[in-house]
């Protein structure tokens, strides 16, 4: 099959099949420039319903795309699809995929989760800098008229100084960890385990983290370990003039708790580009001056979708040419 990367004249049902259950913007992407490459297999365009369809694709399809806004990638999919090699998926996180029947079944997983850190990252710092100083609030302010009938504005607080306590210290939190540094900020950090190439501070309890830190920021994957991990307990550890930044996933914080902290004023203020039950966003938020809230758009650029097409192209053909995938999660 490898030669077949670089053979025009083949059919389409010759070539290499790659396998989406559903459209996504960045697969089209994918596609465009590449028909001549790979058979794409689109499971919604059949009319025959999805199970029905894979079972007729089973003997045959070893690459699957996916993305966490698509269907989760479960044992029953997996099942369905026994000659199932790669899943190649364009999101950072990995919580739409079964990783531990992947890793029963002998599936590779390559993800994106490089090319999302530097422009995550810039969300995050951007949310925390918001909160702090008050932008978006300061901006309705001046928009509204306040700045003439109300005179000054309320102070916002310095950002150098601060004790930055970031939750998971992969790809993503390196890169907040490095911007922030150059605000002055101290950095302190807790991950699964403790990084060796840091110098930081490492808390393995995220409560401890917590208290000893004016800003979380969460940049961890979910997963069983992580799901709610920011409970009340670690919120009110956090404290009244404590912030906290998402743009990790939105269940990796009890979001009903920090809802009612913040309506409280147990905690100083929040920065969110990620929610629990997206694209729902608790009411009670929407009056709160000093949370600042992004629908999910952190690592939405056209800089990213561009890395990300040569990215999923580049997995595509190291796959179909037995050579190393260009970023394969280890361990999975």
């Amino acid at each position: 099959m490898a030669h077949n990367n670089h053979t025009h004249h083949l059919h389409g049902q010759d070539l290499p099949k790659v396998l989406q259950l559903l459209p996504n913007p960045c697969f089209a992407l994918v596609e465009a420039n590449n028909s001549h490459k790979f058979h794409f297999l689109k499971a919604w365009v059949s009319p025959l319903p999805q199970d029905q369809f894979l079972e007729t694709q089973a003997g045959s399809v070893q690459v699957l795309l996916s993305s966490a806004i698509g269907p989760p990638i479960t044992a029953q999919i997996l099942h369905l699809l026994p000659s199932l090699k790669l899943i190649v998926t364009i999101s950072a996180g990995l919580n739409h995929v079964d990783l531990a029947e992947c890793r029963a079944r002998g599936v590779a997983i390559a993800s994106a989760s490089k090319i999302f850190a530097e422009d995550v990252a810039d969300v995050g710092v951007g949310l925390l800098l918001d909160v702090m100083r008050n932008i978006s609030a300061s901006d309705r302010f001046v928009r509204d008229g306040f700045w003439v009938s109300k005179g000054d504005f309320a102070l916002g607080s310095k950002i150098g100084g601060k004790r930055v306590g970031i939750v998971g210290l992969g790809n993503i939190g390196l890169e907040v960890a490095k911007r922030l540094e150059a605000f002055g900020c101290s950095i302190l950090y807790n991950s699964r385990k403790k990084k060796p190439f840091v110098s930081y501070p490492f808390f393995p309890d995220v409560c401890e983290l917590a208290a000893n830190s004016d800003v979380l920021v969460i940049c961890c994957g979910l997963n069983a370990q992580t799901h709610h991990m920011i409970n009340k307990k670690v919120l009110l550890a956090l404290g009244r003039e404590g912030v906290i930044v998402n743009v990790g996933r939105g269940a990796i914080i009890d979001e009903k708790e920090m809802v009612q902290c913040l309506v409280r004023g147990e905690i100083g203020g929040a920065g969110l580009d990620v929610f629990e039950n997206e694209p729902h966003v608790p009411k009670e938020l929407f009056a709160l001056d000093n949370v600042v809230l992004s629908p999910h758009q952190a690592a939405l650029t056209p800089e990213c979708f561009t890395a990300l097409r040569e990215l999923v192209i580049g997995n595509l053909e190291a796959f179909f040419s037995n050579k190393p995938l260009l970023s394969q999660v280890e361990n999975n």
